[in-house]
């Protein structure tokens, strides 16, 4: 290894995204008592730069300006110069990103924030070109102007970072509301979000195009409980988009994580942990609406990219991977003509080429394709005059052979720290994808990922939020309480192996000691006893991946219903009356509040099973259960052979037996329980009923 000319205080981190900043010429402290300290005895303005590794203009931004000595000077001189990675702090991302909305009218990464020695914003943006361009002024001529600003109108500029923080109080302050939540605010919320439906290309609104899986969700959701058929097909229509085009990797499987067109052709590439977890769930969801194998295909695709690449040896889940390779943009995914007939020959390549729309052109840049499908198989089978089977062979055949090659190009860089929340999240996509399918290796992925987070990430009874490195580090936040706890009970859902729901309610209890808000409900981002920062917040939206606080009212809600526990129930409601009025006035930011408001709403069905686990007749219940799209439901299941306690824990189990020693399903719902029945022909008409 080269020596390097400089380096810094980020080498002593364990986030890639720091190190990747290490050896700038910037005089770069991470978050913490040190640069603090010092910006208040200098009495300096705090440059706070947050980012994050798979981030492309983070590192267009680094390379243009952070690596620039003329630029790290100016930045050396005038500012206490902070980084730091919004995955490990989400909380300082949160806060601060709120300000550069309210400042700028939007937001993003990188972003570029100037705070007061008392950590008030007075001044930000984000991705800041090294000079005037884009419309907008140079890097240089910002740090300077802040700087001559701050020295020569401190009280002025401390007068606006006051205001800011009037204003994030004002944000962190949301109460539960008074009021009935009634199906009202289902309909008006689903007109809303209907009315920004593509029903051209699928998804909402226009470029840059976002996958929207919790509100395709919840359309789902409107579906099921009106039986309106426009709901479900905008659903099966957005979503074959999405998997038709290049958002997704019609290679490797798995969604990049977002479009920059309307069309779903060209996307941003990176890939995110957190929009494979959520869009796997939901083709599972979409698959079980409507029986289509189209939708099982690209769950399992997704799912198993995750287990090739995104898995981490003993267990748990990697973060992300970069849109980057060779320092170019998507390098790694794009295709010639020429490349591929190299691979194929000429007369396969040409109809693979025709299928994936890889073009002498290109639709990318360099001539380069982006894969996608335009025109379904039976149209070039008609082309080429083939049968669809042979068309179908050589794509297989093809994408196969090209995966292989792929294989041997420099891959993007992978950030391997693991996040207890997105572990969560994608510890439910692999337990609910065992229940739907019973393919065992999805059974073993979700096993190993939650023993991983216990066994990494646990301490004295507290989740942590980040490991990497063997050192797992940072308060748990609300994501990470209620993420895991949801992917604990899908856990216990597809096994039914008590611990993993004992330890939902274990780590539950810790949620709602450490974060509810006893004076205006709902919960806080942070826990009682983390570091004191410029506001304690309320996250209620629902945006790339849901709140802590809808994904703690699931929480609570199935819990509740598990349980019996009638306390979690009103708890749950109230985390919903605190997004009462926002989810029927904005409900692309509150979708997931929304299913958990329709779960709360229909009530849930309560299946009690009695019967061996892995018997036979058990498991043609089961499939019966899981073959449907069933959202509003809590199983659970009494195994002879685990002898007593169970009940105890799950009263929907107490004074259930089998019927002439079958395996035996009880429905209930609303406080009335059906007769017991052995038949999967005699559930499924209780389950749609």
């Amino acid at each position: 290894m080269s020596e390097q000319k400089f380096t810094n205080r980020l080498i002593h981190e364990t986030s890639p995204y720091l190190l990747q900043h290490a050896h700038n010429p910037v005089d770069w402290y991470p978050w913490g008592e040190e640069a603090l300290r010092r910006a208040q005895a200098e009495d300096r303005p705090i440059f706070l730069s947050i980012g994050y590794s798979a981030c492309h203009w983070c590192h267009v931004m680094e390379h243009e300006s952070f690596e620039n000595e003329q630029v790290a000077a100016l930045m050396n001189e005038h500012f206490v110069n902070i980084k730091v990675d919004r995955e490990e702090r989400p909380d300082l991302d949160e806060i601060y990103m709120h300000a550069v909305q309210a400042m700028t009218g939007s937001g993003g990464w990188p972003m570029s924030v100037f705070l007061t020695p008392d950590l008030e914003p007075f001044y930000g943006g984000t991705y800041f070109p090294p000079d005037d361009r884009y419309g907008r002024p140079g890097f240089a001529k910002i740090l300077l102007s802040v700087a001559q600003y701050y020295g020569t109108r401190k009280e002025e500029a401390k007068g606006q970072a006051g205001k800011l923080r009037g204003y994030l109080e004002q944000m962190a302050s949301l109460r539960s509301r008074e009021g009935r939540l009634d199906p009202d605010l289902l309909e008006s919320a689903y007109r809303g979000l209907a009315g920004h439906f593509d029903h051209t290309n699928g998804g909402f609104g226009a470029a840059p195009k976002f996958p929207g899986s919790m509100s395709l969700a919840f359309f789902l959701r409107h579906h099921r409980r009106t039986k309106a058929a426009n709901a479900l097909e905008m659903v099966a229509h957005a979503c074959r988009k999405m998997a038709c085009g290049g958002i997704y990797d019609q290679i490797g499987g798995g969604f990049h994580r977002y479009s920059v067109d309307e069309r779903w052709l060209v996307p941003h590439f990176e890939k995110m942990l957190y929009d494979n977890a959520l869009l796997s769930q939901l083709y599972l969801e979409v698959f079980q609406a409507t029986g289509d194998a189209f939708f099982r295909r690209i769950a399992e695709e997704t799912l198993d990219y995750v287990i090739r690449e995104m898995t981490h040896p003993e267990g748990g889940f990697y973060s992300t991977q970069d849109a980057d390779s060779e320092g170019e943009e998507g390098k790694y995914f794009v295709w010639t003509p020429e490349e591929v007939e190299q691979v194929l020959g000429e007369e396969k390549g040409e109809v693979f080429c025709r299928y994936f729309d890889i073009t002498p052109h290109g639709n990318f840049e360099h001539g380069r394709s982006v894969l996608n499908v335009p025109v379904p198989m039976e149209g070039i089978a008609r082309l080429f005059r083939m049968e669809v089977e042979a068309v179908r062979e050589v794509v297989e055949e093809g994408r196969r052979r090209l995966f292989e090659v792929r294989e041997g190009r420099v891959r993007p860089g992978r950030d391997e720290k693991a996040q207890t929340s997105w572990n969560g999240l994608m510890l439910s996509s692999f337990a609910r994808a065992y229940a739907i399918s019973g393919e065992q290796r999805y059974r073993t992925v979700a096993e190993r990922s939650a023993t991983f987070v216990f066994d990494k990430f646990l301490k004295d009874g507290r989740l942590l939020h980040t490991y990497k490195d063997g050192q797992a580090r940072f308060n748990g936040y609300l994501d990470d309480y209620s993420f895991f706890i949801c992917g604990l009970i899908d856990l216990y859902e597809a096994m039914f192996d008590v611990r993993w729901l004992r330890r939902a309610l274990d780590l539950n209890g810790v949620m709602l000691e450490q974060f509810w808000d006893e004076a205006d409900g709902g919960f806080f981002f942070t826990g009682k006893d983390h570091e004191k920062l410029l506001v304690r917040s309320k996250n209620p939206y629902d945006n790339a991946i849901p709140s802590g606080n809808s994904a703690a009212a699931h929480a609570l809600l199935r819990l509740s219903a598990l349980t019996g526990r009638e306390d979690l129930w009103e708890r749950g409601a109230s985390a919903l009356r605190v997004v009462r009025d926002f989810m029927a006035e904005a409900p692309g930011g509150f979708a997931h509040a929304l299913c958990a408001l329709d779960f709360y709403l229909e009530r849930p069905k309560e299946i009690a099973l009695v019967g061996g686990k892995d018997g036979e007749d058990t498991k043609r219940l089961l499939a019966t259960v899981y073959g449907r799209f069933l959202p509003n439901k809590v199983v659970c299941l009494l195994d002879p052979a685990d002898g007593a306690g169970v009940e105890d824990l799950t009263p929907l189990l107490k004074g259930k037996a089998q019927k002439g020693g079958r395996a035996t399903a009880y429905v209930c719902q609303n406080f009335t329980c059906s007769a017991p029945v052995t038949e999967a022909g005699e559930l499924e008409a209780l389950l749609e009923g």
